[in-house]
């Protein structure tokens, strides 16, 4: 591998402490079927010079019975390495991989363009501070187009890179560049993103891809890969409302015991006053401890110790806010949510919701509407099935720190549970709060602890009546 950093083989330990101080962004690839997404990041890491050699010559040799693109390498199977992805020619898993370059350290997510595999696409965008979202030149914007642009909306993407790919199959048109554009400047007025770029393209050849190219020479803008090293991500952190949400109690001995957590929002001072959620008990920070030693202060994304300077009862799942933060406690609030199991959801029946390192007992009360993420039009539904995303009401039994998904995403978002599996079937956003169902909270859901009554009593003692279990449990 020929790297574009010469210090590799002049001074490696430079490159390396160079390279640990780099910035890095995460993002996706996505659109419709056939649009080039894999070929795009084959190129990348390809032009990029982020290709070993032996890696290269096992795609080439794969190329000749396994590739799609006549006699060239086809990059595509870097990312694509699944044998049924190989065999239909499509990507159907997120793939990720990493590459860097002088200025940033990049690490990419592949995701399918089929409908059928909607929460894998939104798997890969629930961590991407930037989406790549590519358009065949030849069709223009596609139905799948406008569905991972919605979604990649929806998950708080602020920055949207539409690269209209194929441009070699459009003899570099730029009429029909012009054309695209405008045809989704339209569509994104439904869009909240408000940084979006546009970039001419031809993954197979590599035209405006890392290298800018001459028959591209009328679009004065940067190359793909000058806009993913320039991009201001680090603008999108949110700074100001402090939120550590407490994953492990560290007591090694009688003499230490710490709060360890990654600091999802704000920023964290030794000797600063905080409150703890949801017990409201108020200290102040003693050390911010990590393996590197102390810090004066923590950010976002950090993983920190915080020891405080008062004995405080704090358990997996409290929050660590600012002393005057202004957090509302509810135990109901209203979400987006993407469903990813193929069993339906249906209102009702008891899940465990893990948010923010806390596990709670909940359901999902009412589906509000489903949003047809072809059309973004929204409707009513009475369940939800695979792939699919609505704006539902969901109440717990007992009261949660509330956080808007699209202020701060690391405490806003959460993760459906079934109680009897332990499988995830559901991610949420949530939006607001709501008004709590009194009978949600403190009472038996009877309805949905039969289902999961019925099955038990099927698995462990199949000559017993489910129902006759019930009545003697509730009187």
């Amino acid at each position: 591998m020929a790297h574009q950093s010469t210090l590799i083989a002049d001074n490696i330990e430079q490159y390396l402490h160079e390279h640990e101080n780099k910035d890095l962004l995460r993002f996706i690839t996505c659109g419709s079927v056939d649009d080039g997404k894999s070929t795009l990041i084959g190129r990348l890491l390809h032009d990029s010079k982020m290709i070993f050699d032996d890696q290269l010559a096992a795609i080439t040799q794969a190329s000749k019975t396994q590739g799609t693109t006549g006699e060239e390498v086809d990059l595509a199977l870097l990312v694509d390495g699944l044998q049924s992805e190989r065999e239909q020619g499509i990507t159907i898993d997120v793939a990720y991989r990493f590459f860097s370059t002088d200025k940033r350290k990049f690490i990419i997510a592949d995701t399918p363009g089929h409908e059928q595999y909607t929460r894998n696409m939104a798997t890969g965008a629930s961590t991407a501070g930037l989406a790549v979202i590519l358009i065949d030149a030849r069709y223009g914007v596609q139905t799948q187009t406008r569905r991972h642009s919605f979604i990649a909306d929806l998950l708080g993407i602020q920055h949207l890179v539409i690269a209209v790919n194929k441009m070699d199959l459009v003899e570099y048109s730029q009429e029909r560049f012009n054309e695209i554009v405008a045809e989704y400047r339209a569509f994104a007025t439904q869009l909240s993103a408000e940084d979006i770029r546009f970039v001419p393209l031809s993954a197979l050849k590599g035209d405006n891809v890392v290298d800018r190219s001459d028959r591209l020479g009328w679009h004065q803008g940067e190359t793909l890969l000058e806009l993913l090293e320039t991009v201001e991500v680090s603008r999108d952190q949110n700074l100001t409302d402090l939120r550590l949400p407490v994953q492990y109690v560290n007591r090694p001995n009688l003499d230490f015991r710490g709060y360890a957590g990654t600091l999802e929002a704000g920023i964290l001072r030794a000797g600063q006053a905080i409150k703890v959620l949801p017990s409201n008990k108020v200290s102040r920070v003693d050390r911010i401890v990590t393996f590197d030693g102390d810090l004066d202060e923590a950010y976002p994304g950090q993983a920190i110790t915080v020891t405080l300077a008062d004995e405080i009862d704090i358990s997996r799942g409290d929050w660590l806010v600012a002393e005057d933060a202004d957090i509302a406690l509810s135990s109901a609030f209203e979400a987006d949510i993407v469903w990813m199991h193929e069993t339906p959801l249906e209102p009702g029946r008891q899940v465990d919701i893990r948010l923010a390192g806390r596990s709670v007992a909940g359901r999902v009360e009412e589906i509000l509407y489903q949003v047809d993420v072809n059309t973004l039009e929204k409707h009513g539904a009475e369940r939800l099935e695979l792939n699919a995303i609505a704006r539902c009401k969901v109440s717990l039994t007992a009261d949660v720190a509330i956080d808007d998904y699209a202020r701060i995403p690391g405490t806003g978002s959460f993760i459906v549970i079934d109680r009897l599996t332990n499988v995830t079937v559901g991610a949420g956003m949530i939006r607001g709060v709501a008004e709590a169902d009194a009978s949600a909270v403190g009472e038996v859901d009877w309805a949905g602890f039969e289902i999961e009554l019925n099955a038990l009593v099927r698995k462990y003692f199949p000559h017993w009546e489910a129902k006759d279990l019930r009545e003697l449990l509730k009187g």
